[in-house]
Parts: C-alpha cells; structure tokens; sequence
C-alpha cells in the first residue's frame, strides 16, 4: 500500500466524515445546554450515566467504567466529578463493603437539572442530525446513528 492508496484515502475520508459529523452534533449540543442549563456535553452526559446506576448487583459504577461511558480520562472524569460536586449536583461516599472504593451518586439537584436539559439535549441532537442529513457526504453516517438501537420492523411485540 501507498500513501495514495484509494482503499486508504476513501478510509481516511471516511474517518474525516466522522469526526465532523461528531463535532457538529457536539458544538450544537453543547450550546444549547449551556445557553439553556449552564451544562457542558460532558457534565450533562456524566449526570446522565450516573443517573442509571441502581443499588443491585453491579448497580453502582468505578470511576473507570464512568471514564469509559463519558469518553474522558479517569483523571479528568475524577475533575469533572469534582466539579459537579462542587456545584452541588453530585456527592460521594464510601462504598459500604470495600472502605476503599468511593461511589458517586447525583444528587436531587443534579436529578432536577438532569431532568430539565434532558428534552434540550434530545432536540439539539435531532436538529444536529437533521442539518446533517441535508450533506451528502454526511446522510450516511447520519442514516447510521439514527438506526442504531432502533426497534426493528416485524419483530414480535
């Protein structure tokens, strides 16, 4: 292979298709969360993993896996946890049976908040798609994060 190989231009191209697509929806996203909640991406999709933990078995998340779900760091997911603490909307404390684990949980505030810039997120993210959609080289990629976990058609009730 070449640097002018077709397979690897039309990959890079692909890749480049990507990330713009991944950073118009972001930009919007981020700006209407913060124009309406003062909610970075970051902080509102870290609430949002949160949110979901529950006190079952593998219920309550390690910092790692919270890392993993936000796409940061771990340091910078323990900055940003810090941060939303700092704000009153999340709280740690110490896991019950291993006093060297801390868990993180969202506080009613940081519910409230959640819960409020959740329809601000969902439409920023259908509007982001939907300007999208009108670029050919990024209507694929769109078509493909709109199918992703959709229902399937035909499939028992």
């Amino acid at each position: 292979m070449t640097a002018t190989d077709p397979a690897l231009t039309a990959l890079a191209q692909g890749w480049c298709a990507l990330s713009l697509l991944h950073g118009r929806i972001e930009a919007h996203i981020e700006r209407a969360l913060q124009a309406r909640h003062g909610l970075s991406v970051r902080e509102y999709s870290l609430l949002d993993v949160l949110s979901r933990q529950h006190d079952g078995d593998g219920g309550h998340l390690q910092m790692k896996q919270v890392a993993d779900a936000v796409v940061l760091s771990q340091s910078a997911t323990t900055r940003l946890v810090t941060r939303l603490e700092d704000r009153g909307l999340l709280a740690r404390y110490l896991c019950p049976t291993d006093r060297r684990g801390i868990y993180t949980n969202v506080t009613e505030a940081g519910l409230k908040l959640l819960e409020e810039a959740r329809p601000t997120n969902d439409t920023a993210l259908r509007q982001a798609l939907g300007e999208a959609a009108k670029n050919a080289e990024l209507a694929p990629l769109v078509r493909v994060v709109e199918s992703v976990n959709a229902p399937a058609h035909g499939s028992p009730a």
